[in-house]
């Protein structure tokens, strides 16, 4: 039996469709019933027999830190998507975050052990990758010395469980995808900023990042989790673009005119102080932080290479054609 974490999220929904084409035995924690009706959602995205696929599954309700349900959840499991995280880079988040990233997956790491697992699958993210200003590696040393979101910190702290479960026995695989770009969850996470883009983005940046499509992510996760490779990380990366050079791309497949307005490193400096200062005042959750701001205006290449010589035949679908796809179902749903 596959156990899937997180099955509720971006990742976990579109996954969760993927293993039930196979018809394999399948278990998938959440933590709110109202949750797991999203994941309908997303399995209409790929079929109109959604109960079908839907019924494949057995849903159990499971916190990271309740070890009772959770030891539930591990009976007669030989393999484990573990891809649910609390994503946030606002500082006050610090201690939600390292209770679901570092000590939820030190929970999955120490079941996995404890039920010999045959393999795991940890869903990290390149926001744990040191940093080079030409290319950027799995060899890329992380630096502590730097100053790292408190995101990083989290899924960093959570891939050194991983690891010391590799030593205790567990043969694992981590994936570090870039920016996921999927359909299902615009009001959160990397859905969110195709929100933005429609209402009307004022200003970018000449940072780079990495991007993927979530159908992407999830062909990598499978195939490393069906093959021999064991205790490696991979970058999941399709292709690196600028900020701007992005959200000209949504804008386009909106039909809007893309933003022209360069937000330069002092403009980015003060917005972030007066966020800080907003919130000390208003209570309202941070938007822009120090460190995000930074990593606005970063050049981060990420390189690929690892995953494709890995597994020969391997592609990624161009971005221009995942962003066009999840524009049309943005407009779907925002007309629903």
């Amino acid at each position: 039996m596959i156990l899937v974490t997180g099955g509720t999220g971006l990742v976990g929904s579109h996954l969760l469709f993927e293993l039930t084409k196979s018809h394999q035995k399948i278990r998938a924690i959440y933590r709110t019933k109202k949750t797991v009706e999203k994941v309908k959602t997303v399995f209409g995205y790929y079929t109109n027999n959604i109960d079908e696929y839907f019924n494949r599954i057995e849903w159990l309700e499971a916190d990271l830190n309740d070890i009772p349900k959770l030891t539930e959840a591990f009976k007669n499991v030989t393999h484990v998507y573990h891809s649910a995280a609390l994503i946030s880079f606002d500082p006050n988040d610090y201690y939600k975050l390292r209770e679901t990233n570092i000590s939820g997956t030190a929970n999955i790491v120490n079941l996995s052990i404890i039920n010999s697992i045959q393999k795991l699958c940890y869903v990290s993210s390149v926001a744990t990758m040191g940093y080079d200003p030409v290319k950027i590696t799995e060899e890329t040393t992380w630096n502590s010395e730097d100053s790292q979101s408190v995101y990083a910190i989290t899924k960093y702290e959570a891939e050194m469980e991983v690891w010391r479960g590799i030593q205790e026995g567990v043969p694992s695989v981590i994936v570090n995808p870039g920016v996921i770009l999927g359909p299902g969850f615009f009001r959160t996470g990397s859905g969110g900023l195709f929100k933005r883009v429609h209402k009307g983005l004022n200003y970018v940046t000449k940072g780079v990042a990495g991007y993927v499509g979530v159908e992407d992510v999830i062909k990598s996760m499978v195939l490393l989790m069906n093959n021999d490779c064991t205790n490696e990380r991979y970058i999941i990366v399709a292709e690196n673009l600028s900020f701007l050079d992005f959200t000209t791309l949504i804008s386009n497949a909106f039909k809007l005119t893309p933003p022209k307005k360069i937000a330069s490193k002092w403009m980015l400096s003060f917005a972030w102080r007066l966020d800080w200062l907003k919130h000390k005042l208003t209570g309202k959750k941070r938007r822009l932080t120090k460190n995000l701001s930074k990593t606005l205006i970063t050049k981060s290449h990420y390189s690929s290479d690892k995953i494709l010589m890995t597994k020969a035949g391997l592609k990624f679908k161009p971005i221009s054609k995942v962003v066009s796809e999840v524009c049309q179902v943005f407009l779907k749903e925002a007309s629903s």
